[in-house]
């Protein structure tokens, strides 16, 4: 897992730069990676791109100061989940259903607040970690204020090597 020192080291342009290498040495891989979406020069939310070419809005800047009970934010942020799942979860029961047989890789960029609001999300990702077949390649916020249960059971395991990046 990769874990940045600094806020915007260029995580998501490492695992990017990552996946194509693997891709062109024939490696079987799949997973998602987030993005920003940006208009007029500012950031107006991320979405997320899985690894065979879909696109869908991950969360949006909220126009609207006022939260009703639905809405899942973070900071200025509106996070879209049935989207998120939508694109996420097929990915992940497709990585976590091949043989063992198969080595994979799957890339999951990134495991933080907006997709944690998802429990199928965690659930996944938890039988991903767990499966034989698989290696994961993922990035991990900078440990900040209310720790996040299911990144540091990722970083607290001996599985998993964190390379932190600056």
């Amino acid at each position: 897992f990769v874990s940045p020192l600094f806020l915007g080291v260029g995580k998501t342009t490492l695992i990017q730069k990552v996946t194509q290498a693997l891709k062109s040495s024939g490696i079987p891989i799949d997973g998602f990676y987030t993005e920003e979406v940006r208009e007029g020069g500012r950031r107006t939310g991320f979405d997320v791109v899985t690894l065979s070419g879909k696109r869908g809005p991950l969360s949006r800047v909220s126009s609207d100061s006022s939260t009703s009970r639905r809405e899942y934010r973070v900071g200025q942020y509106v996070v879209d989940l049935l989207s998120f799942e939508q694109l996420v979860l097929p990915m992940l029961r497709n990585v976590n259903h091949g043989s063992d047989a198969e080595k994979k890789i799957c890339v999951i960029d990134e495991i933080g607040k907006m997709e944690l609001f998802s429990q199928a999300f965690i659930q996944a990702v938890r039988q991903t970690l767990t499966g034989s077949g698989t290696v994961v390649l993922g990035t991990i916020p900078i440990p900040k204020g209310k720790p996040l249960d299911l990144v540091e059971e990722i970083r607290s395991r001996k599985d998993v090597k964190v390379f932190n990046v600056s």
